[in-house]
């Protein structure tokens, strides 16, 4: 039996699956990263995971791998396997993809992991059958990938995708990626449980710092999510601020790219019905009246299996590559 592997390398866990030439998951495992294991450690843990999930289907002798599809973060070169920078777990200018081939003997193939929520939700998620979609991931920070003519676009310097860094506030809050007003500064999870916390601190917001115990240190976006489904008002108002901004970075990827979908994912997107009719809202009272026209805004369909489920539709579509 042929079979194809992906792995979605985080700075906590590192989540890995088999699956058969159809892409269905024959089976799948999570493990702590061990980042403090150094990068030779961490690589050779996700070699380990490997070789557990072939032992566990029974696949050490009966079956061929055909290749393995990673996600990683950071900023990668997708054709050599090198990530230049990966803050989460240390690491900079390291070969990724060669060192994990080495270890399994098997080609190794390298994505952005935003990247590969694209191509994930693509081929086996919300966006199946659509030639142009963008996929975006509103969490901790915000990121996505676009599909455009049916292919992953990636950009000249592979840097495309970076829906995060967009501006939309001209002279907003500072970016970790050092530019003001980026879309992510502003409505991210991140930038969420900042005003929360500025709120809370100022006493404008009783009922958030209630939920967190009464230390505005732990009060996440998950905290203010909470408070808006009591109704408290500061905690919505937070909210729908955020999706505000998020529904005009939208309206910016519907007038540049015109696709027919774009499939929305992360914590921030689990918020409330409230929080995505703002979002459409804004989308469609700033884009073209056309391209609204044609557009589907749609919650992901592989939630948090989307990462692993990209990384085996690489390695499916190299396998697939290697054998024409």
């Amino acid at each position: 039996m042929d079979y194809v592997a992906g792995i979605d390398l985080g700075g906590t866990k590192i989540y890995s699956a088999l699956a058969d030439l159809d892409g269905n998951i024959l089976c799948e495992s999570k493990v702590p990263t061990e980042s403090w294991r150094g990068y030779e450690g961490v690589v050779e843990r996700m070699a380990a995971a490997i070789r557990d999930l072939q032992r566990e289907a029974r696949l050490v002798h009966h079956g061929r791998l055909l290749a393995v599809g990673v996600g990683a973060p950071g900023p990668l070169d997708s054709n050599t396997g090198v990530v230049y920078q990966a803050p989460n777990l240390g690491w900079r200018d390291v070969p990724l993809g060669k060192n994990l081939e080495s270890l399994l003997a098997t080609p190794v193939f390298v994505e952005n992991d935003a990247n590969l929520g694209a191509l994930g939700e693509h081929a086996f998620g919300a966006g199946r059958g659509s030639r142009d979609m963008v996929y975006v991931t509103v969490s901790t920070g915000i990121g996505g990938g676009l599909i455009l003519d049916g292919h992953l676009y990636r950009g000249a310097g592979m840097g495309a995708g970076e829906i995060g860094h967009m501006t939309v506030l001209s002279d907003g809050p500072r970016c970790r990626c050092g530019n003001k007003g980026c879309l992510e500064a502003v409505a991210s999870g991140t930038a969420i449980a900042r005003r929360a916390r500025r709120e809370a601190g100022a006493g404008t917001a009783p009922v958030i710092l209630e939920l967190a115990g009464g230390d505005p240190g732990k009060i996440t976006a998950v905290t203010v999510a909470e408070a808006a489904s009591r109704g408290d008002e500061r905690a919505l108002d937070i909210l729908t601020g955020a999706a505000r901004f998020i529904g005009i970075g939208l309206a910016n990827l519907v007038n540049l790219l015109n696709p027919s979908v774009i499939v929305l994912g992360g914590g921030v997107m689990e918020s409330g019905r409230l929080f995505w009719q703002v979002m459409d809202e804004e989308m469609r009272e700033r884009a073209l009246e056309r391209a609204c026209q044609t557009v589907r805004l749609v919650p992901t369909a592989l939630g948090p299996r989307v990462g692993v489920v990209g990384a085996i539709a690489l390695a499916l579509q190299r396998a697939r590559d290697g054998q024409d």
